[in-house]
Parts: C-alpha cells; sequence; structure tokens
C-alpha cells in the first residue's frame, strides 16, 4: 500500500479568528510536508490534504484543536504518488457554496444514514433519491435510480430544488454526495422549504465505496475526486480516469482518442467552449508543463500525473 494517505474532512462549527487559525494551520501543513487545501469559514472547514501518516495525523490534530472542531471525523484512502502540489489555507464565506443566505447545518439537517443501510433506504418506490453533485460528476457513476438535477455548479441546486419539491410534494426525499458535505447543505435547505421526511448518505459515496462491498453495492461506475487521482471505484481503488485540463472535467480513453482532444488544451466537451486565443493560452501552459516534466520539476499549473 502506498504511503501517501489522502484524507478528505469537513465540519460545521461556528469560526472566529479566521486569519489566525489560517496562519496556524498554514503552518502545521508546511512543518509536516502535507499538501493540499483547507478552507476555513464562519460556518466551519472543509478540505482535502495528503502526505504521510505522521504528517497527516498532525494536521488532523491541529484541525481538531480548533474550536468545536473535537467531534471532526475524516475519510482516508491512498494515493501512489502526491495528488497535490501546494499546501493552501484559504478564507471563505462558506465552506461548500450554495450562495443562501441563512442556511445553516448547524440548525437543522436532514436525517443520516449509514452506508450498509443506504441499499434498503434507495430500494424504497416511495423515496426519491437525488444525486447532488454536478452534472459532469454523475457523469461517470451514480446510484442507481437516482435523479440528475443536472447542475453546472452547487448554486444551481437550490432552484432545481424548489422547482421539484413543487412537482413532487411529499415526497420522501434521500440525498447524496461525494463525501457529505454537500448534503449538509441541500438537506438543510430542504428543511428550510419545510420538508421534514429528509435523510442523506453518512460520508458520501466515499464512505459506501469503501465500507459496502461490490458484490451488494447499488453504485454503478466511478466516483469523481477532486485531486489527481481524478476517480475512485469500490474499495476507494484508482480508478480509470484522466482530466482535460482545459476544463477540469473527467475524460475517458474514448475521448482521448477524439480529435477534439489535445492535451491540455481542448477535450470533445469543452471544444466549444474556449475562443481561439483561451486554446493558445492553454498550449502555452502545456508547453510550459512538458518542459517542467522535462526537467523534473513540478510544474504548478499543473495537477498531478495519475499512477
Amino acid at each position: 500500500m502506498s504511503h501517501i494517505v489522502v484524507a478528505a474532512l469537513y465540519h460545521f462549527t461556528p469560526l472566529e479568528d479566521l486569519a489566525r487559525h489560517q496562519e496556524m494551520l498554514q503552518s502545521v501543513l508546511a512543518a509536516h510536508e502535507v499538501k493540499g487545501t483547507i478552507l476555513l469559514a464562519p460556518e466551519g472547514v472543509n478540505g482535502t490534504i495528503a502526505g504521510d501518516r505522521k504528517g497527516i495525523d498532525a494536521v488532523l490534530a491541529a484541525v481538531r484543536a480548533l474550536p468545536g472542531c473535537a467531534g471532526l471525523e475524516h475519510k482516508e484512502s491512498h494515493a501512489e504518488s502526491q495528488p497535490f502540489l501546494r499546501a493552501k489555507v484559504r478564507l471563505k464565506k462558506e465552506i461548500v457554496t450554495m450562495g443562501v443566505p441563512g442556511i445553516s447545518p448547524i440548525k437543522q439537517v436532514g436525517s443520516y444514514v449509514a452506508p450498509e443501510d443506504w441499499n434498503e433506504v434507495i430500494s424504497d418506490p416511495d423515496t426519491v433519491v437525488i444525486d447532488t453533485r454536478n452534472d459532469y460528476e454523475v457523469g461517470i457513476g451514480t446510484f442507481e435510480g437516482a435523479i440528475n438535477p443536472q447542475t453546472e455548479s452547487f448554486r444551481d441546486f437550490p432552484a432545481w430544488y424548489d422547482k421539484f419539491r413543487a412537482e413532487n410534494p411529499g415526497k420522501r426525499v434521500a440525498m447524496f454526495c461525494t463525501g457529505g458535505i454537500r448534503c449538509e447543505k441541500s438537506t438543510a435547505y430542504a428543511l428550510s422549504k419545510g420538508d421534514n421526511d429528509v435523510v442523506h448518505l453518512k460520508g458520501g459515496i466515499l464512505k459506501y465505496l469503501e465500507h459496502v462491498p461490490e458484490a451488494e453495492s447499488k453504485w454503478q461506475g466511478e466516483c469523481f475526486v477532486f485531486d489527481g487521482r481524478v476517480s475512485v471505484g469500490h474499495g476507494l481503488e484508482l480508478g480509470t480516469y484522466d482530466q482535460c485540463f482545459a476544463c477540469r472535467r473527467p475524460i475517458d480513453d474514448e475521448m482521448k482518442a477524439d480529435p477534439a482532444y489535445i492535451e491540455g488544451v481542448s477535450c470533445p466537451q469543452c471544444i466549444e467552449e474556449y475562443d481561439e486565443e483561451k486554446r493558445k493560452g492553454f498550449a502555452e501552459r502545456q508547453k510550459q508543463i512538458a518542459l517542467s516534466r522535462a526537467r523534473g520539476e513540478a510544474h504548478l499549473g499543473t495537477p498531478s500525473d495519475k499512477s
């Protein structure tokens, strides 16, 4: 097993004095050579980090030392190489951006469903299962029978849900996302709209793939992750997808064989989205990445290579 540990974490809790916490965490990351991104906001902390066992434990201890974060839970997987190039602690308005004032999982949140109980919940014909992730994530994998809201951003979810709710009053709703954090907000939003029977998958897809045997699984495809691994499958094994460095969407071998695919410049999904000037910029960036690789250096403008 690789010595690189990847830890995904989040915790909703009121936080103040964010600049001081930012400085402390940035120092701990640097001291232990742990890379990745941690977000701090008045509503809590969110992040994905990677490093060796000792370093990850040190950073997790520092995060749990933040006010109200002692109960923080995290999910772990492994990578063959460091999936991040830098260590960043960023201050944000929200740790997951929905853009609706007053929605707080600290105040109210849907009921949690353990991974081992999820199959029974989503098999109920009277339950509507909603994938709260963005369309490009859903495109490479989701649960059997789940609704895809076809959102480009999580900011689009509230408007979609309002329309869904008007067309499906009184339905029991089960929501899921990658690691659980978006469902904290989406179920809080549903409750704010008067929906009382709302549940969500505790720990998200990643916890489900980690704990539910493939033979019993209702998951279809792979799960997009926001690091150099791009996707993972059952048992959190490295997936088969690569990533278009122009649009950041996942791509498979068939897309890479398409004439529209030029490494770092375009793919069939984004070929019509950027003008020639933008693609020239992508091409120059790709040239610099290639030169850095030839020198055996990491280029800060690109995600790590998949192993």
